[in-house]
């Protein structure tokens, strides 16, 4: 990878919010355009479904997490972080793929555009998420990635713990299972701590990985990921419910089509706000160790509730 992928976004310490989001997302992206392979040896249809699959539109939140939550810490490597973020982001978007598919959410949009399966096949969208799912870990298995075999280790580690049945795939099975189901307001959150939470978690505690933080960092990182999580689901309830498809990027209202519970059809949509105001607030708290150098991740927790998209 080169020189220029290996930005530290604690250079710029007077940069806003938006800018320091932006300057991630091109970060991230130019390591990906460099670490996918070019061509596939699957052949070029494969390559191009999973340059499309991960290159698309989007804000890039969870490498920002990865890149901010290692930037607290002096020891984390120039590089790492922006593979670590760039591993996050392939699994992050082959869970969109898979999602989208007829025997899942069935979409035909997704941040603007065609979902994958539309704009080829079923069957390359399905081999495109795979080839995604096992890219990230050989991102994160490389030498490039750090240095000590151990720190790799546990990213690959918690990773797979945040993406599989005890995280990520096991919320999405637990979601499709919940289809006309009435769930209470717990089930409801350990349904999201998984599906949503689990990669916004990883992206924190890979950055407290990085960095050789200590427990008490560690944990606060995870107490501000797992409010942040939550917070981020109820806005996404609250934008399936009263968000402007155009502006959302994908089609509302499907939730409630499908009879699924959620934040807003349990809590009102009111209560709904406050409580996600509540969690936004509270997971800041939790940044109060890392003063001004926190302040691109306390801008996350404002920004996860009052996104329009």
């Amino acid at each position: 990878m080169s020189d220029a992928r290996a930005i530290r976004l604690d250079n710029l310490p007077k940069a806003g919010f938006e800018d320091r989001l932006k300057l991630a997302a091109r970060t991230v992206d130019g390591a990906l355009a460099e670490l996918l392979p070019r061509p596939a040896k699957g052949g070029p249809r494969l390559n191009e479904a999973m340059l499309y699959a991960v290159l698309g539109p989007g804000k890039r939140l969870r490498p920002f997490l990865v890149l901010e939550s290692a930037g607290l810490f002096a020891a984390a490597p120039p590089r790492g972080p922006v593979r670590v973020a760039a591993a996050l982001e392939c699994i992050h978007a082959y869970s969109l793929v898979h999602d989208d598919l007829p025997c899942m959410d069935d979409d035909d949009l997704r941040r603007g555009r065609p979902t994958v399966h539309r704009a080829f096949d079923e069957a390359t969208a399905v081999l495109a998420g795979d080839g995604l799912l096992t890219m990230a870990f050989e991102i994160l298995a490389a030498a490039e990635t750090d240095a000590d075999p151990a720190i790799r280790c546990r990213l690959i580690a918690a990773l797979a713990q945040a993406s599989g049945a005890n995280g990520m795939v096991g919320g999405q099975a637990m979601d499709l299972a919940a289809e006309g189901q009435t769930l209470d307001l717990e089930q409801i959150k350990t349904l999201q701590d998984l599906k949503t939470g689990a990669l916004i978690s990883f992206g924190c505690e890979a950055g407290a990985i990085l960095g050789r933080a200590n427990p008490d960092e560690a944990a606060a990182l995870a107490g501000y990921a797992r409010d942040l999580g939550l917070a981020f689901q109820i806005a996404d309830d609250i934008l399936d419910t009263v968000g402007d498809a155009a502006e959302v990027g994908k089609a509302t209202g499907k939730d409630a089509d499908a009879g699924k519970a959620t934040f807003v059809s349990i809590l009102g949509l009111d209560q709904a706000r406050i409580e996600a105001q509540k969690l936004a607030s509270s997971a800041v708290a939790w940044l109060d160790r890392f003063d001004f150098r926190a302040d691109g991740l306390r801008s996350v927790a404002e920004f996860v509730v009052e996104r329009r998209a």
